[in-house]
């Protein structure tokens, strides 16, 4: 019999059993979040491929809802323009897809939520460090040791895993959370 699922569920339980000592940096992007969103800002987030598709799948639980009917939130995942990502990798390079969009729509004030299970994607540190420029908050969601995203994010959330599979299960319980956070801190729920 063929064991994947069972061995795939045991190695994240095992992950999951790491992740207490997050709790704290958790707490903190929550209330950066809620802030920036208090202050008429808003999130933005980047990442790669599944970081890609997870930055989509935040945004959408913002703007649309999470846990009950409320208003949309202003949050915008920057991978999902097509146009823009081509222009920008066309005409620049993939490296700057993200930043020049947080040159674009980022302003002071924001949050800028960079995805990055190794955290060493060059667009996102880009991004980040364009962020940073601006006077965005920024928070990586990391993964592996935070790579070079650690040192450069003003707050950073990093799952303890060398496996990406089981960093992008657990960013999106982290991602959840956040959501969850958001929602109850800005009375929403």
């Amino acid at each position: 019999m063929n064991r994947l699922f069972l061995d795939n569920l045991a190695e994240q339980i095992a992950t999951l059993r790491t992740l207490d000592p997050l709790n704290a940096e958790v707490l903190k992007a929550g209330a950066v979040a809620i802030q920036t969103l208090q202050q008429g800002g808003k999130i933005l987030f980047c990442g790669n491929g599944g970081s890609a598709a997870d930055s989509q799948h935040l945004a959408a639980e913002l703007t649309g809802r999470f846990i009950k009917d409320r208003r949309p939130l202003a949050a915008i995942a920057l991978s999902t323009d097509t146009s823009a990502l081509t222009c920008i990798a066309n005409d620049y390079s993939f490296d700057e897809v993200f930043a020049r969009q947080v040159q674009g729509l980022g302003r002071a004030g924001d949050l800028l939520i960079g995805i990055s299970t190794s955290g060493n994607s060059k667009n996102v540190i880009r991004a980040v460090e364009e962020a940073k420029k601006i006077g965005m908050h920024t928070l990586g969601l990391l993964g592996r040791d935070g790579g070079q995203l650690r040192a450069l994010c003003e707050h950073h959330i990093i799952v303890p895993s060398q496996v990406t599979a089981r960093i992008q299960e657990s960013h999106i319980l982290i991602g959840h959370t956040l959501c969850g956070l958001i929602e109850q801190g800005l009375g929403l729920v």
